[in-house]
């Protein structure tokens, strides 16, 4: 689990999966499925047919305010 753990710099470049993201940002799946489909800016690459995080740039979009729903 992520939850709790230090997260070095590489270890916050890798791809994570949208299960992972979900757990690190603390909400369920379907609220990162949502906040994709609402096009909110969540840094979501898709690759094959799976979404795919990094946790540098899901840090970046929550100090940049722009993870904050109106």
């Amino acid at each position: 689990m992520m939850r709790g753990a230090i997260v070095d710099g590489d270890l916050k470049d890798r791809w994570i999966s949208i299960e992972s993201a979900a757990e690190y940002l603390d909400v369920k799946v379907v609220t990162i499925r949502d906040w994709i489909k609402k096009d909110t800016g969540i840094p979501a690459h898709k690759i094959g047919k799976q979404w795919k995080f990094k946790l540098s740039e899901l840090d970046e979009w929550v100090k940049s305010g722009k993870s904050a729903i109106e």
